[in-house]
């Protein structure tokens, strides 16, 4: 297994950053491409990244390490709730939201200095089964690099036809 918590640290503390780097300043148009109907643009993936710092990595942790929670199975996330909670903001708050929340969950997270023992420790997710937080962390973090491949997927896609011949060295347009 490849699983290292501190690797773990490093990506997810960089993702609100990249986010930042790419995506604060650039044209309105830009955020909002996404690949058709019922896909999501950068800003769309930022309000589910940010629903997703409130109630799912850090909450379901406690839940998996709370001793006096008796039932450990989790609350369903609602994939779609930015639909609601990303309405009248920018992508500049978006992303300011996004890095707040992200900076107090690593620091929570690294309060609990965590160990073999409580990585084993299990909770119940209410469609997989038991899981355990090694594995939470690790999903946190390719959750967070899938998105980044969604993105840059949506933009390569965006330019696709643009690019003329080179297409064929072009890797990802080649994808369906």
């Amino acid at each position: 297994m490849n699983f290292d918590l501190n690797k773990s640290i490093a990506l997810l503390e960089r993702t609100p950053k990249a986010m930042r780097s790419l995506f604060y300043d650039l044209p309105f148009d830009w955020n909002h491409i996404n690949e058709g109907p019922n896909t999501w643009s950068v800003f769309d993936i930022m309000g589910h990244l940010i629903h997703g710092e409130l109630t799912d990595w850090i909450p379901r942790a406690r839940i998996i390490l709370s001793e006096e929670i008796q039932d450990k199975t989790f609350v369903p996330f609602d994939r779609f709730a930015q639909e609601k909670t990303s309405v009248g903001k920018s992508i500049q708050q978006l992303i300011d939201e996004f890095e707040s929340l992200r900076i107090q969950n690593i620091d929570t997270m690294k309060s609990w200095k965590l160990g073999d023992k409580e990585l084993e420790l299990k909770g119940i997710h209410p469609d997989l089964g038991e899981v355990n937080l090694r594995q939470l962390i690790a999903s946190w973090t390719v959750h967070d690099m899938s998105h980044l491949y969604q993105i840059s997927r949506v933009f390569v896609k965006h330019y696709g036809e643009d690019v003329g011949p080179w297409s064929n060295y072009i890797r990802i347009l080649k994808e369906n």
